[in-house]
């Protein structure tokens, strides 16, 4: 009976093994997605209200758990019921992250907001500031909710080869590693300022820590104008590699071009067309409403 428990150990060790080795090679596969991950949820937490930015952080986080939540059993399911339903998914959301993309640089070309209006203010009804939070809140758990299908499926497509307990257990430490870690990231940069605040305020105005402490405050409106910018660009390249993977014709379209290039020219495109189709809709949506 103790040889039959010990055996039972051995296995659970052995899987343990197997498990960390495919994560490693899952979480390497994922690493670029990631990045983009992290630089288009930056920006897209950012804009708040510095009190603001800790619930509305926390309530993105919950949002990209329940996210994977419903991500990671579909995706098994699909596999196994209509594997080119995955395609499909990853193609309706790369068109959403390529109109994304260009709606921000149409509306930062065409039209600019005031420099108040970056921030969502207090203003006198608390409750347009509360509803625009909430509108904030939602779109970027829908553009985690693209993000995180291609980090699931990328990290499935890994494993494939595997029984299936490693499959799910690899997929599911990188969906946890992947949320935990990118929002741990972000709130870090979106609270650099109150460090530095506080840094300055110990060391009474002088020495390294005031130093660093006006440093890290000087540092902030640059970092998020930069993942701004940086998260725009991530949401064009997301959606082009999405077409470029999974799309034949596409894929096989500009040989000689940088992968980089393709990808972001294919976002683009794709999200000029989306652009185009989703303001002729909105115009007629209103005269018929009319």
């Amino acid at each position: 009976m103790a040889s039959g428990f010990f055996a039972v150990l051995d296995d659970i060790a052995a899987l343990m093994d197997d498990v960390a080795l495919a994560s490693k090679v899952a979480t390497k596969q994922t690493a670029g997605i990631l990045g983009d991950d992290l630089a288009v949820n930056a920006e897209k937490a950012t804009g708040f209200l510095s009190s603001r930015e800790v619930p509305v952080l926390w309530a993105i986080m919950k949002g990209s758990f329940v996210n994977k939540l419903i991500i990671i059993p579909i995706a098994f399911l699909l596999q196994f019921i209509f594997p080119p339903a995955i395609k499909f998914i990853l193609i309706l959301g790369g068109l959403y992250l390529a109109y994304e993309g260009v709606e921000k640089i149409i509306e930062y070309l065409f039209h600019k907001k005031e420099k108040h209006a970056e921030v969502i203010e207090e203003v006198a009804n608390g409750e347009t500031a509360e509803a625009d939070e909430k509108t904030k809140v939602k779109s970027a758990i829908t553009t985690d909710f693209i993000l995180s299908l291609e980090i699931v499926i990328i990290a499935l497509g890994s494993v494939l080869g595997k029984s299936l307990p490693i499959q799910i257990m690899t997929v599911s430490i990188v969906a946890i590693l992947a949320t935990v870690g990118v929002y741990g990231i972000v709130a870090l940069i979106v609270r650099m300022d109150d460090a530095g605040y506080k840094l300055i305020e110990k060391s009474k105005n002088k020495g390294f820590f005031n130093l660093l402490g006006k440093s890290l405050v000087k540092a902030l409106p640059i970092i998020i104008k930069a993942l701004s910018i940086i998260g725009t660009i991530a949401l064009l390249l997301v959606s082009g590699g999405i077409f470029d993977h999974n799309i034949e014709l596409v894929h096989r379209f500009l040989p000689h071009v940088t992968e980089m290039a393709k990808h972001a020219l294919y976002g683009i495109v794709a999200g000029l067309g989306m652009f185009a189709i989703i303001s002729a809709g909105k115009k007629l949506y209103s005269l018929v409403k009319k």
